[in-house]
């Protein structure tokens, strides 16, 4: 009854005919205007509910064409008055941090802010980090009022929870270049496992694995950047160390820089072991449901291990590439360092300086991201060959540099 008599139902014809019962201001005009955003709302819970209206969302100022703007666009803060326990898992966790990642890169800013600020680059995943508190009110959100953060996942109008556990509520996002899981995940024996019968759910979907029992406070052992800091390997540490330098985490002498603030806001990386440790049983704890420890245990060692071999290539390409810019055959721009910068991605002047480029961020993420997916095949050619193949081309190319150098010299 409450469709027909408090809210405007929509009815879809077979003549393709939108047709309206009796019902409210807002849904009498959107389902003229918008027929299947109003048809999204009637086909979700909250519209079931009885308790959710056009105006709890958006407010009262907005009545006609001619106050368009006064809408208000819900943001988490809007949600938190309904859902105040996914809210807070939330903002604790790595999504509602991804505004951060563009803010602190040195590249970005320079970027025509249709693609930054208008969300058809970077900005059309890592705007779910707009909050809009008192700290986060941004030109990002005046230049571009729609991106936000639950409807991301939960699509507007009809939000659907069980739209939002399915693996393909992530792939928009999770997908292509530089963190490519739902290729790694979709053609993995999991993914296969899960995709052929979804009922049977006899894999493990994202969901399962990143948000178990719902938790909406999405979280890795080794982060985005596979940067493990609280290892006990010796060689490891040294790796990585060469790592943090490029990301300009660390200076020449080893010493933190102030980025390192940036990489604790946006916990990027575990910094403390205790920490690291819950991250990692958090994972291990669903791989046990259907694995014995024994394997898993093993699965995750050897996984640790391959991480540790990419890094060594990687490493070895870094000190290349900082040993040219410190012999002066790379030229060093005012405010930057000896080592490269990783960060400015594509901003740079060399080939060698490009190829270090793809391998940070296509090959390494790869072979790493997919040996934690379980995908041998994506971490082996679309990873870790991929690393010996940059490398071999960024040794070859610094020969050539320095006897280029060298003759130069001579004349």
């Amino acid at each position: 009854m409450r469709k027909l008599l408090t809210v405007a139902a929509v009815l879809v014809l077979a003549s393709g005919v939108v047709a309206l019962a009796a019902g409210n201001a807002c849904e009498d005009c959107h389902a003229k205007m918008t027929p299947n955003l109003v048809k999204d709302f009637h086909r979700g819970a909250m519209f079931e509910s009885g308790a959710v209206t056009c105006e709890t969302c958006h407010g009262k100022d907005h009545t006609g064409r001619d106050d368009v703007e006064k809408a208000k666009l819900p943001t988490i803060r809007t949600c938190q008055r309904c859902h105040p326990k996914q809210a807070k898992q939330y903002l604790a966790g790595k999504h509602a941090k991804g505004l951060l990642a563009i803010d602190a890169l040195p590249f970005t800013h320079g970027q025509p802010r249709a693609y930054v600020a208008g969300q058809k680059g970077c900005g059309g995943c890592h705007t779910l980090g707009l909050v809009d508190d008192a700290a986060r009110k941004t030109e990002e959100r005046k230049y571009y009022r729609y991106g936000m953060d639950c409807q991301n996942c939960h699509t507007r109008h009809a939000f659907s929870k069980k739209e939002a556990m399915e693996p393909e509520a992530c792939r928009t996002c999770h997908m292509g270049f530089d963190h490519p899981q739902w290729e790694m995940w979709s053609s993995s024996k999991h993914g296969v496992a899960y995709l052929l019968d979804r009922e049977a759910h006899r894999g493990p979907k994202c969901q399962d694995c990143h948000m178990p029992g719902g938790d909406h406070r999405v979280r890795t052992a080794v982060g985005f950047l596979g940067l493990n800091l609280v290892t006990d390997d010796e060689e490891l540490k040294g790796y990585q160390a060469t790592i943090l330098k490029g990301l300009g985490v660390l200076d020449e002498k080893g010493n933190f820089t102030p980025l390192l603030d940036v990489v604790k806001a946006g916990d990027m990386v575990r910094l403390d072991k205790a920490d690291f440790d819950a991250e990692r049983k958090r994972i291990t704890d669903v791989c046990k449901q259907c694995h014995t420890p024994s394997f898993v245990e093993a699965n995750m060692k050897n996984a640790d291990l391959m991480l540790k071999e990419g890094d060594k290539l990687f490493a070895e390409a870094i000190e290349i590439v900082a040993g040219l810019r410190r012999d002066g055959i790379i030229k060093v721009k005012e405010g930057e360092g000896v080592y490269p910068q990783l960060l400015n991605f594509y901003e740079v002047d060399t080939k060698i300086e490009e190829i270090l480029y793809e391998m940070f961020m296509d090959h390494r993420m790869k072979q790493f991201q997919a040996t934690y997916h379980m995908n041998p095949d994506y971490a082996t050619w679309y990873g870790y060959a991929k690393m010996r193949k940059d490398l071999t081309e960024i040794r070859e190319l610094a020969k050539h540099m320095r006897a280029a150098a060298k003759m130069a010299q001579a004349h």
